[in-house]
């Protein structure tokens, strides 16, 4: 990107020019710039920038602090949320959009039941499904959201929910405009509320060129901490290689998820510094248990048993990342150790295959990820090693894929067999894992990519989100994780290393243990 920018400007000119523009190369385009309606890491690092919740995550930490909401209370029966809100927050003004008042509590209650109340005007704008209100059954834990006065809103609970504060602290929560949402109504325009977005956060949103870059401005209003980025471009590369590239000759300051060949490189780079941390995340290859032969747990089974995960993290990761058996990290608490997994073993594969009435095998399609992640660096290349150890057990396969927002699209409406995908924790809270990933309200709400509804597992992932003793939830998500490996909806393959390669002029970035890229706080020397 310096090359667009400097052309042919001395080095050293160029650098005091770009002094405080930090380009970012990411690694896809997002499905939507509205964090309410998405749920993968590519979509959410966009809108970082942009909004601000009552409460989020500490940067750098899972520590949730009050951030719209200046303090909270809770009530002793941890049935009633009250949220004081702060004053003087300034939304963005844009070309088409200049604020008439400050943020109050109309904001978050548009905010908030716009995802809830399907009658409200704005519900079914941008598809009308909500991956984590819906997933996490927010709208069945809140009883009611009032605004006790304009700088006041008490949440109430039909029960007591344990990870209710971190899930508040999610992007999905985040406060959008009332003020701008009422404005596009009566233009007719509804739908620019998700194209270009308005919100409290350091960054304003400026423009977006799909599959090529989008572009933010300090927002010089804003009411926090920020650093001295005056711009803020995503230049997107979905090639991880070249983002590498890019880095090296000083097109981009910053870039995701390297991949594990040029980590050496890069690290040797005297410009460069690469900051690692153990992923809260786990790879997996889902198998749609609504299509046939995926709801025949012998056949899941069996695919679990044909595939070399170990040869996989050998090739691929290059030795950055451990073969997964349970759907949540170790780093978690709740991971249950004493689950048995399944071995690679292409003969009992094989066996199970016959006695599920397919001795010769069957075809299928795999869908394989087309971007780079942290806990997939490569999914052409791990589709092809995955496609070869199917194919010794007379299993068929077929890889596809497609342009991340419409491999997102399609496989949340469930037209996939067996697709590669992958989720880096959101809160630090188990349910992120299991209730998201695997219960059966994200069957509906589309992040249950095996659309596998188990009750004995959900029952199990429910009773523990309603119960606040820790030990006891331990004890329930531990006993789900032996019914999952039992069921089999999923051939778990990794937990990874996350790495970011950056220049080393820039300060103050802390990498998040959720798995985000986020610049508000960063500074260019």
């Amino acid at each position: 990107m310096k090359r667009l920018f400097c052309g042919l400007i001395l080095a050293s000119v160029c650098s005091a020019a770009q002094a405080k523009t930090l380009v970012y190369c990411s690694e896809g385009s997002p499905a939507s710039f509205n964090p309410q309606l998405v749920a993968d890491g590519t979509s959410l690092n966009t809108a970082h920038p942009i909004y601000n919740g009552l409460v989020e995550f500490e940067i750098g930490t899972t520590k949730v602090v009050p951030v719209l909401a200046e303090s909270y209370t809770i009530s002793k029966d941890k049935l009633t949320y009250t949220f004081k809100l702060r004053k003087g927050v300034k939304f963005h003004a844009t070309k088409t959009f200049t604020p008439k008042r400050d943020f109050n509590a109309d904001d978050v209650l548009f905010s908030f039941e716009k995802q809830w109340k399907k009658d409200h005007p704005y519900h079914n704008v941008g598809g009308g499904t909500y991956e984590y209100f819906e997933g996490m059954d927010m709208g069945k834990v809140i009883k009611s959201i009032k605004a006790i006065d304009p700088m006041t809103v008490e949440i109430a609970l039909n029960y007591p929910e344990a990870p209710f504060l971190a899930n508040m602290a999610m992007p999905f929560m985040s406060i959008l405009s009332k003020e701008y949402a009422d404005q596009l109504a009566t233009e007719n325009k509804k739908e620019q509320i998700d194209l270009a977005p308005v919100g409290t956060g350091p960054f304003v949103f400026q423009s977006y060129a799909k599959g090529s870059s989008i572009k933010y401005s300090s927002f010089d209003k804003y009411w926090g901490k920020k650093g001295n980025v005056e711009k803020l471009i995503f230049a997107i590369t979905p090639d991880a290689n070249v983002r590498a590239q890019k880095l090296k000759t000083g097109e981009c300051q910053f870039a995701t998820d390297p991949a594990p060949s040029d980590l050496q490189a890069l690290q040797a780079d005297s410009k460069l510094h690469v900051a690692s941390a153990p992923g809260m995340n786990v790879g997996y290859l889902a198998m749609n248990v609504t299509k046939k032969p995926f709801d025949n747990v012998l056949v899941r089974k069996a695919i679990n048993h044909a595939l070399n995960r170990k040869a996989y993290i050998d090739a691929i990761f290059l030795g950055n990342a451990t073969v997964a058996k349970n759907p949540l990290p170790p780093t978690i608490w709740s991971y249950n150790e004493s689950v048995k997994d399944h071995d690679y073993n292409p003969e009992k594969a094989k066996e199970l295959l016959k006695q599920a009435g397919l001795a010769n095998g069957f075809e299928t399609e795999m869908w394989t990820m087309p971007v780079s992640r942290p806990y997939n660096p490569n999914g052409k290349k791990l589709g092809e090693m995955m496609q070869a150890d199917l194919a010794k057990v007379g299993i068929k396969v077929k890889l596809v894929t497609f342009d991340w927002p419409t491999y997102l699209a399609k496989s949340k409406a469930g037209e996939h067999a067996l697709i590669q995908f992958g989720w880096t924790g959101d809160n630090g809270d188990p349910d992120n894992f299991l209730g998201i990933l695997l219960g059966c309200s994200s069957v509906d709400s589309g992040s249950n990519y095996a659309r596998w509804c188990h009750k004995p597992f959900n029952d199990l992932i429910l009773e523990a989100k309603k119960n606040t003793d820790v030990k006891k939830r331990t004890d329930l998500y531990k006993k789900a994780q032996v019914i999952f490996k039992d069921e089999a909806p999923w051939v778990t393959i990794d937990h990874s290393t996350v790495f970011k390669a950056m220049s080393k002029n820039v300060k103050n970035y802390k990498m998040d243990p959720l798995g985000a890229d986020i610049f508000n706080h960063v500074s260019i020397e």
